[in-house]
């Protein structure tokens, strides 16, 4: 019989950023993390995601600690590792434009600092909006991934996304990813969508998508079908729910096949039987409200991103 033919799906780990901002508003500490870093970065991940998004902002607001203090100490663990970080463009990682010269020399700091992937994103997807950082990485020798903001609408065609994705590739990016932050995607949609990208662009894809909907894995598995080269998921104590697929399930699932990603199994359970007391200790200090662990179907009407839900109901709490 001929060999199969393989092709081995790249995972991008996201326990120490979105799946806690998605979970529990961000508030997994440096201290918290630190202790399981070594054995994270023998598992030969694609990437760790652990920087960016809310977490500056929980660092400073909620958790009284140095971002960028959090940031070296990850790179200083994470010998074998890539990092990888969340940028929100023209916003970088706050809730409002900043000058292009901010822009560039964040990005700057960031990658002296440790960061080696920066996926820039725009919620309107709007050019203008990423290319300040996109050609700032591009000169820092970063790897630069767009994103493309998933959602439903009738302006939101195949043309729609394949002409966004010819822009991000000609201006300059090193991947993109499909960003389905509200858990919107459908798994027949993520076959079409992706082997429309395929056949559209010639960097790599990668699939990023919340369990809120409960479609995740079937997403995933659907867009590996179809081609795409990254996928993102977290461990399973922070998985599911707002958060995302659980890491060690879609490595097993693919075991065997052409897309085994080649990780150890036993590994990644050794490291989930270090976030299993974590995520006890956060349920019974509230922090993790097991209600952003069910699945909410509603999620596909009202269209709210995972990593917003959590962060809404802790606000709600705060305001009685």
């Amino acid at each position: 019989m001929a060999e199969i033919e393989k092709k081995p799906v790249k995972i991008v780990e996201t326990v120490l950023r979105d799946a806690h901002q998605s979970l529990l508003a961000t508030r997994m500490t440096t201290e918290q993390m630190l202790p399981i870093v070594d054995k994270m970065d023998k598992v030969g991940y694609h990437a760790v995601e652990c920087w960016g998004g809310a977490t500056f902002d929980a660092c400073l607001r909620f958790l009284k600690e140095d971002p960028w203090e959090r940031l070296r100490k990850l790179r200083d663990g994470f010998k074998n590792t890539k990092l990888q970080m969340l940028f929100r463009g023209q916003n970088i990682l706050g809730y409002r434009p900043y000058a292009d010269d901010v822009v560039e020399y964040f990005v700057q700091k960031s990658i002296a600092n440790g960061i080696d992937i920066i996926r820039i994103f725009d919620c309107l997807n709007d050019m203008r909006n990423l290319q300040t950082a996109v050609k700032a990485a591009n000169k820092e020798k970063g790897h630069a991934q767009v994103a493309l903001s998933y959602t439903l609408g009738d302006a939101y065609t195949l043309e729609y996304w394949t002409n966004i994705a010819k822009e991000i590739e000609e201006m300059g990016a090193d991947s993109i990813c499909i960003k389905d932050m509200a858990g919107l995607l459908l798994p027949y949609k993520a076959t079409e969508l992706v082997k429309a990208l395929k056949e559209t662009v010639k960097i790599p894809i990668q699939l990023h998508t919340h369990y809120t909907s409960g479609l995740a894995s079937m997403c995933l598995m659907k867009g590996i079908e179809a081609g795409v080269d990254m996928i993102d998921t977290a461990m399973s104590p922070l998985a599911l729910g707002t958060s995302h697929a659980p890491t060690e399930s879609m490595v097993a699932a693919l075991q065997g096949t052409k897309y085994d990603t080649g990780l150890d199994l036993k590994l990644l359970n050794e490291i989930r039987e270090y976030f299993m007391p974590l995520r006890a200790k956060y349920i019974k200090s509230g922090l993790l409200d097991p209600s952003m662990l069910a699945t909410n179907t509603k999620a596909l009407v009202y269209q709210v991103p995972g990593g917003m839900l959590s962060n809404l109901l802790s606000q709600l709490k705060q305001a009685g």
